[in-house]
């Protein structure tokens, strides 16, 4: 169920290692297009899971036979921080339809939260391979209610759901609350702890606030 593509040397570490300096974080500018280059290499992975037919293709010299895409997947996106990661898929998949979910953390004065759904715009998804992203998985709980969002608008054929950096407690809570066989998670590190905040460590930080400015 579980692809860490940073389990070998690749050149995803170094990507992973950038979005973790916090010198580098600085610089905005860089910290989405390493997202976004991050999605791309997701795209290329997931590509690989995809279906596929032959077919003729005119050169100015003959046909050849090449093995293209069925049905191009539907790409979703947690706002705000997924936006960056969500480009690095669409430069792939870029016939690819489009779905963005608005989830926000509500802070209350004891100190818990929970995590609400604002806003849904999501094109046709039934039967269609649905790639979900989101720059973190945490806590696991914005990701499951986005799930279930778009399961209110049809009935994927998969869904693939994507983290550029994922919490142990956050996949644990993805195999326990959604169907296993209708999912297949992808990351690219996995840390072991969480604040109470519920904020991955080692992490990155906010990765909203660092694309984007801090919020307020």
């Amino acid at each position: 169920m579980v692809h860490n593509i940073s389990s070998g040397n690749s050149i995803v570490n170094q990507f992973i290692a950038e979005l973790r300096d916090a010198e580098i974080q600085k610089d905005s500018l860089r910290f989405r297009y390493t997202l976004e280059r991050l999605g791309g290499i997701f795209a290329y992975e997931i590509s690989r899971e995809l279906a596929y037919e032959t077919r003729e293709v005119v050169t100015q010299l003959g046909i050849a036979n090449v093995p293209m895409l069925i049905d191009y997947p539907v790409l979703a996106t947690i706002l705000r921080a997924g936006l960056p990661f969500h480009q690095g898929f669409l430069n792939y998949f870029d016939k690819s339809g489009n779905a963005f979910i608005s989830a926000f953390r509500r802070h209350h004065k004891d100190g818990t939260f929970t995590v609400s759904m604002e806003y849904a715009s999501v094109t046709e998804i039934e039967d269609k391979v649905v790639i979900l992203c989101d720059t973190m998985l945490a806590s696991g709980s914005s990701m499951s209610l986005a799930y279930r969002e778009l399961l209110s608008h049809g009935k994927p054929k998969h869904t693939h759901i994507v983290a550029a950096v994922a919490s142990v407690e956050g996949i644990d809570y993805i195999r326990k609350n959604l169907p296993q066989q209708d999912i297949t998670l992808w990351v690219a590190a996995i840390d072991d702890e969480m604040t109470a905040q519920s904020y991955i460590v080692p992490g990155l930080g906010d990765a909203g606030d660092l694309a984007y400015g801090k919020k307020f």
